[in-house]
Order: structure tokens, then sequence, then C-alpha cells
């Protein structure tokens, strides 16, 4: 379908229904990373309801993972070096806020609007543990990282957990190592010698953005229109999962609608979710 798979260092966005598989593709795709690039990926839950998903069960059902929550905060000129068992925690829910973007704002002098201090205070003590959870797995061999929880909004320019990847996306996930490393390990002269010795490329960190719709049924997720602010208009590959009836019963269904630089197939195939994640019928 994919023409041999996900390119690295790309961004590939999974629409679909809740209870469609997301999760279970998601996790998949992280845990394969034990296989494929030495390290298992990374999760982050965006659900601001925490793990309505359910990430650790499935994590240890299926591959016998025990899904930890990354915790390690790394404040300005603070220790910076995670503990041991915290190179073992591949889950972070620390970005937790849903709704609409206005709702986090106020009114500007200007007559527009700006993020709310108390919000941005509390947006920017997150990265204080977001940052080293990414930064330092990624030093250690990750590759991929895998983004659940996003939630249906009408106009993803409106919602906040759109608002909020993007920002992870360009200022940390795509941020040369060096830099990062520069920003987290403070001061640098300390910690130069770590800096120089844990330098990854950045270009070859693969993300997977599953996106939640209020659409169940496939050909209404292929009749779906990018709006202004969705992800998927950028990325370089995008799924739909969908279901259709099929005689008596309801098939889940899927097909390819971008894959950007690489062969895939224009069909739309029925799959189901087992112990390897998506299996194509």
């Amino acid at each position: 379908m994919l023409g041999g798979g996900l390119l690295p260092g790309t961004l590939t966005v999974v629409y679909g229904a809740t209870g469609i598989g997301k999760t279970h593709l998601g996790l998949t795709f992280a845990d394969h990373g034990r296989i494929v690039d030495g390290a298992r990926g990374i999760v982050l839950d965006m659900n601001g309801r925490g793990d309505s998903q359910q990430h650790d069960e499935y994590a240890a059902r299926l591959f016998g993972w025990a899904l930890r929550p990354w915790t390690h905060t790394v404040t300005p000129m603070a220790e910076p070096y995670p503990p041991a068992d915290q190179m073992e925690a591949f889950y972070s829910n620390a970005c937790r806020w849903v709704g609409r973007v206005r709702d986090f704002q106020v009114p500007a002098p200007d007559g527009g609007s700006e993020f709310d201090w108390n919000w941005k205070a509390a947006y920017n003590h997150t990265l204080y543990t977001v940052r080293p959870f990414m930064y330092f797995h990624f030093a250690a061999g990750s590759r991929r990282v895998a983004v659940d929880g996003v939630e249906p909004m009408d106009s993803p320019a409106d919602s906040i957990q759109f608002f909020i990847f993007d920002e992870l996306y360009r200022k940390i996930v795509h941020r040369d190592a060096e830099t990062l490393g520069m920003e987290i390990c403070l001061p640098v002269w300390k910690h130069r010698a770590f800096i120089d010795g844990h330098l990854y490329d950045h270009a070859a960190i693969t993300t997977l953005l599953l996106v939640t719709t209020e659409e169940t049924r496939l050909e209404d997720l292929l009749a779906r229109k990018v709006a202004t602010g969705d992800i998927g208009a950028t990325a370089n590959t995008i799924l739909v999962l969908g279901s259709e009836r099929v005689g008596r019963r309801l098939a889940r269904m899927l097909c390819v609608v971008k894959h950007r630089s690489s062969a895939m197939s224009d069909e739309i195939v029925e799959y189901r979710i087992g112990a390897g994640g998506i299996e194509l019928g």
C-alpha cells in the first residue's frame, strides 16, 4: 500500500473515528522501532482526559511492553540528565489541553487576541518535561514519534491540540540535535561533551499523528476537505481508516490518500487489527 513503508524523517497523518484502530497502529509503529532502529519510539498522548485510549494496557498485552510515563523535568540551569529508569519511560501525557485556541486567549491591546499569561506559563512549564522527554530518547536512538489523542474539530485552525503539535513538531522534533541539546543542557560548557557525544540526525525522525474524526464511514473521510490549519495539508503521507457495510457485517477499510516521493496503491482495502498491527485482507 505504501510502496515499502513510511519514509524516514516524514510526517504521516492517520484520520479515523474512535475505535477504528489508530492507537493500535501507533503503538505497533513505536514498538517496531526496536527492530528497525534499535530502540522503541516514543508515544505522546495529547488527550486531556488522561489515558482513555488505554495505551499501557494495549502495549502490555500486544508487545509485553510496560509503557511507563516520563516524569523527568529539566528547568533552566538544573542538572539535565534523567535517572536511568526514565530512559525506559517511552510515554508522556504532559500536554493535556483540549478545545479551541480562543478558549486560552484574552483580548490584546491592539484589538486582536493573545494567549493568556497563565496558560503560557503552564505551557512553558510543561515544555520542561516534554523537551527532555524527546531529546534524551532521540539521543539514545529513538527515531519514531507516535502522537495520539487528537480530538475532532470542525476547523483544525481552531484546535489547541493542532497548535501545540505544530509547535512541538517544528521546535523539538525537527530541531537539530546540537541546538536542542544546548537549550536543555545548561550551562552549555558544562555539558558540551554530552551534547557532542549524542548528536543525531533530526531529519531521520519519523512522526505518526493519529487524528480522531467525526466521520466514521470511509466514503465520508475520502470526501473530507482539507481545511485551513489542517496539518494533513503539509504531511508527507495521509492514511484514512473508516468502516463500510459488507453484507451483514461492518468492515474496517483503509485507503492511502497521499504518499509523496514513493509508490502507493490507490486501492481501498479491508483490514483487521491483529497481533502485528494492521493486517490487510
